[in-house]
């Protein structure tokens, strides 16, 4: 069954709450304030089963959201997720001033199918209805809602007259609306909280896109909580699952109501961030006033609400009717997505006077740069979209994750859009990390050139260790670093000795008495486990001169063969890797040693236990915490 969400638009008492009762027999006034003043308040839900004309079943839920120009906001929690929207005028009223705004928010958000209802047509003759029709058509020619291209039907929701017409061009018009991605990352932005009895917290709101099945697992943004959907129900029925298009109520577990708001939304976690910068294309109202750079408006999108500067970029004003580009800087985090609408109003009085369309809801400047690279994302190219993206990561690359938190695609889909630039040889995969050519082979360059830098400035050395290149690099990335040195390998440019990197044939050719020294050397740190003997007294007895038995301690050192913790102690890298093991197991009978149970665990006196101890706390494999170790 196709789900279609209609909503409903007009001014107050123009009768959209009793036209929704009329075509679906359910009263969306849920509140008790709503029945006693006779107005809708706040947003009230509805559904309906209709035939579409090719046989297929359509499940129409109705928004019906307030007309009272206090309640606007409210109007605007309930719009944004809508397909199609009935814009309500009273025949003895005609067109009034939330007429306009609604019709402009529903045009703002590019809303591209409706109906134009015109309600109480009973309580009018036919001479003033049919001036009335002329009134609107007029005021709707050239919108997605002109006559020639949308219908008009009249109706009372007293009598009933016009209904069975107008569920007819429900019908026609719900079933051209195209079906929403139920297999994109869920989002569901929250517009109601409450606590059901025997149920505990439950949320509803329009899926935008994906599915929700039971025990699903959701991150709340902006808060970051996470929860467990325990049950789901579609319009107002259980379901074993939601997907993009129905209005959705959801029983979660693992949160409270006190915890929830309007306006938050659910998503899947691990995967999205929340946003306080978005760059925008902003559509201001004809109607309006010039808005001035660094003004302050009230956004909206879907169900949230904050606060906003506007930063132009340059512009001092954008005015009236007029389209541009624009950052905006909310005072509370949302999470927003490339391709997400809004509604701007004024902070004071607050009346609508534009919109637009999110571009960028990760931006790396902090202030709007209208350049090739905002312009092909602007494009609305998802391949386009996709290699500026990888092409902005530059050197510093993204991975898979970061483009689908960036973008709100899947990971499928992002991998599909890039095959082609990826076999052309535009973007370099190393995994799940991708990266521009030009990014990769400047790299490259940087990573051979450093070695030999090294080894001109160092003509003794066996090379440059791997972590002290890497930063010498902008290879920040540690899988693009390694896939560079593979390839740098597999040209046969470079040598890998252990941790050491060095150009072919460069590796420090020692005498035969200095090879035997070496052995001398590393076999009385090796054999002597934490009980090490002192550096000089081990060089005293070699048969070399201080300065080459230097030499060789040096390059010891250097491949990590030996490590120096203190000015006095040299250990081998075996014993301190055996000491590791040691206090992994000792951190499975208590997470805390201190320097008696060091001593005593390792049968060291406290001339070595100090200070093994502190190269451990700078290893992070311990913390002082007094006299005492966490061993971490």
């Amino acid at each position: 069954m196709k789900s279609v969400i209609v909503g409903t638009a007009g001014h107050i008492d123009h009768g959209k709450t009793a036209l929704v009762k009329a075509l679906t027999g359910i009263d969306a006034d849920r509140l008790e304030e709503e029945k006693r003043r006779g107005i809708t308040i706040d947003i009230g839900f509805a559904h309906l089963d209709l035939p579409a004309p090719n046989g297929e079943k359509l499940r129409l839920g109705f928004v019906d959201v307030p007309g009272h120009e206090r309640f606007v906001r409210n109007m605007l929690a309930g719009v944004g997720g809508i397909d199609l929207v009935l814009l309500i005028i009273a025949a003895d009223e005609s067109i009034k001033p939330q007429t306009r705004e609604h019709f402009d928010i529903c045009r703002l958000l590019n809303i591209r199918r409706g109906i134009t209802v015109l309600t109480k047509s009973d309580t009018v003759d036919a001479e003033t209805l049919d001036v009335v029709k002329l009134e609107v058509e007029e005021f709707l020619r050239g919108s997605f809602l002109d006559s020639a291209r949308s219908p008009m039907v009249a109706v009372s929701s007293l009598s009933g007259a016009g209904l069975s017409t107008l569920k007819e061009e429900l019908a026609k018009v719900a079933a051209e609306v195209p079906a929403k991605d139920s297999a994109a990352l869920a989002r569901l932005p929250i517009d109601r909280v409450f606590t059901m009895k025997g149920f505990g917290t439950v949320v509803t709101g329009t899926l935008i896109s994906g599915t929700i099945r039971k025990e699903d697992e959701f991150e709340v943004f902006p808060s970051g909580k996470r929860v467990r959907v325990r049950g789901v129900q579609v319009h107002g029925e259980s379901a074993e699952q939601a997907i993009a298009g129905q209005r959705t109520a959801l029983n979660l577990a693992g949160i409270t109501v006190e915890d929830l708001a309007r306006g938050m939304t659910l998503a899947p976690p691990k995967t999205f961030s929340s946003t306080e910068r978005i760059d925008v294309s902003l559509s201001m109202l004809p109607s309006v006033k010039p808005l001035k750079d660094r003004a302050r408006v009230h956004l909206h999108a879907y169900a949230s609400e904050t606060i906003a500067e506007i930063s132009l970029g340059g512009q001092k004003a954008i005015k009236p009717g007029d389209n541009t580009y624009a950052q905006l800087r909310l005072a509370d985090p949302l999470l927003l997505l490339p391709g997400d609408r809004f509604i701007i109003r004024q902070f004071s009085p607050v009346v609508t006077i534009g919109g637009g369309i999110v571009v960028d809801a990760s931006p790396t400047a902090r202030t709007l740069r209208i350049d090739p690279a905002f312009e092909a994302l602007a494009s609305g190219d998802p391949k386009a979209i996709l290699q500026t993206r990888v092409w902005r990561a530059y050197h510093d690359a993204i991975g898979l994750e970061g483009l689908v938190a960036e973008t709100g695609w899947t990971k499928s889909r992002i991998e599909s859009l890039l095959t082609e630039p990826i076999k052309a040889g535009e973007i370099v995969r190393v995994g799940d990390i991708l990266l521009v050519k030009a990014a990769w082979q400047v790299l490259y360059e940087q990573v051979l050139s450093f070695v030999f830098e090294f080894h001109k400035e160092n003509p003794l050395a066996g090379g440059i260790g791997k972590e002290e290149l890497q930063v010498q690099t902008d290879a920040s990335v540690d899988k693009v670093f390694e896939a560079i040195l593979q390839k740098l390998l597999a040209e046969g440019k470079i040598e890998l000795a252990g941790d050491l990197v060095r150009l072919p044939g460069r590796g420090v050719v020692l005498k035969d008495e200095e090879a035997e020294s070496k052995k001398i050397i590393e076999q009385a740190f090796s054999s002597a486990g934490l009980q090490v003997p002192a550096l000089y007294n081990v060089l005293a007895g070699l048969k070399l001169d201080k300065t080459r038995a230097q030499k060789i301690v040096t390059l010891l050192l250097r491949d990590r063969v030996l490590i120096k913790i203190s000015d006095e102690l040299v250990f081998h890298h075996s014993a301190l890797n055996q000491l590791r093991a040691q206090l992994a197991a000792y951190k499975a009978k208590s997470p805390r040693i201190d320097v008696g149970k060091f001593k005593e665990l390792t049968g060291v006196s406290r001339k070595y236990a100090i200070p093994l101890l502190e190269y451990l706390d700078r290893e992070r494999v311990t913390k002082r915490t007094g006299d005492e170790r966490l061993i971490l």
